[in-house]
């Protein structure tokens, strides 16, 4: 295929949150495609929708309480299912790990820092994970992140932080906490990395599954469209992503249940990976380790999360 744009009714319309990170994950995406399709850079060629999901309204609660990560993608996807988009760009750890039938992940871009920002007042100069005083305030709303603080102290206090990067920011600037953390590659992407105080450690916090990778999500039918979105994926780094769904996949979590995966490759075509599973208060913990070819990512992941799970409380998997 070498025209996408010849095949369309009309521009090719991307859907997408409308956060300032979510709307420059959907303009990547089109700069992406518009460096393999020249068509695509003629003016109108492209259009970004914006959809306000569930997610994005509802900010005095909890994911956990209100149907977890998936809200953000949920209505995106039903926006692609009824043809008011054409494809949709999602962070990739805010998407499920079985789609809806119809719907496939058609393109992956390469993967930003995986790692989570330690942020405290004052950047780099600010109090780190390690230094601030008992009884601090981290205002957090990922069990995940949750759950580690308190693995590594118990001494702190995690409230709930939700929003987006600027209103988690303000945030913590109005002093409703002393520390809070963000995803590394969200503030890159918006070139507020002042605002790091320190990058954590995978030994210090692993992060989410897919941390850092943005998605493309198309209708499996669109054969053709599907075809020419796999010219922009970035084979290593959906690779790691497999390896790490899986993990999350085979132990059926959500956000419910503090999770957490890094998968990467090495020179010679290995994947090493690392996955965690806790209690959201920090007081049990499991680590695993895996191994292999880089082509047995999938079967890598599952068979790690297989160990979390016959490891771990079971109770926090239901």
């Amino acid at each position: 295929m070498t025209d996408i744009a010849l095949d369309l009714k009309g521009p090719l319309r991307i859907g997408t949150r409308g956060s300032p990170l979510a709307l420059w994950q959907a303009r990547h995406v089109a700069d992406a495609l518009r460096a393999v399709f020249p068509a695509l850079a003629a003016p109108g060629a492209i259009e970004i929708v914006e959809i306000r999901t569930t997610g994005d309204r509802v900010q005095d609660r909890l994911l956990a309480e209100i149907g977890g990560k998936g809200l953000f993608a949920k209505e995106i996807e039903e926006a692609l299912a009824e043809g008011r988009i054409d494809i949709a760009v999602h962070s990739m750890k805010d998407v499920e790990t079985v789609l809806a039938d119809g719907f496939v992940i058609a393109a992956v871009l390469e993967r930003a820092d995986p790692r989570d920002a330690w942020i405290a007042p004052g950047g780099a100069s600010g109090l780190r994970l390690d230094d601030l005083p008992a009884g601090a305030r981290v205002g957090t709303a990922s069990l995940r992140r949750k759950a580690q603080i308190l693995a590594r102290r118990p001494d702190l206090v995690v409230v709930p932080f939700r929003g987006n990067v600027g209103t988690r920011l303000g945030k913590l600037e109005a002093g409703e906490a002393e520390a809070t953390l963000l995803a590394k590659a969200g503030l890159d992407r918006l070139g507020m990395t002042d605002c790091i105080t320190e990058p954590l450690s995978p030994e210090k916090m692993l992060p989410a599954a897919a941390q850092g990778a943005v998605g493309v999500e198309a209708r499996a039918g669109d054969v053709d469209l599907v075809a020419a979105l796999a010219r922009i994926d970035h084979a290593p780094t959906a690779t790691c992503i497999r390896a790490e769904r899986a993990l999350l996949a085979a132990l059926d979590g959500s956000c419910r249940t503090p999770i957490g995966a890094i998968a990467a490759l090495d020179q010679s075509g290995g994947l090493r990976l690392e996955g965690l599973l806790a209690s959201e208060d920090g007081e049990r913990s499991w680590r695993v380790e895996r191994g292999g070819a880089a082509a047995d990512a999938e079967r890598i992941g599952l068979d790690a999360g297989a160990e979390l799970r016959a490891r771990g409380d079971a109770a926090l998997l239901v």
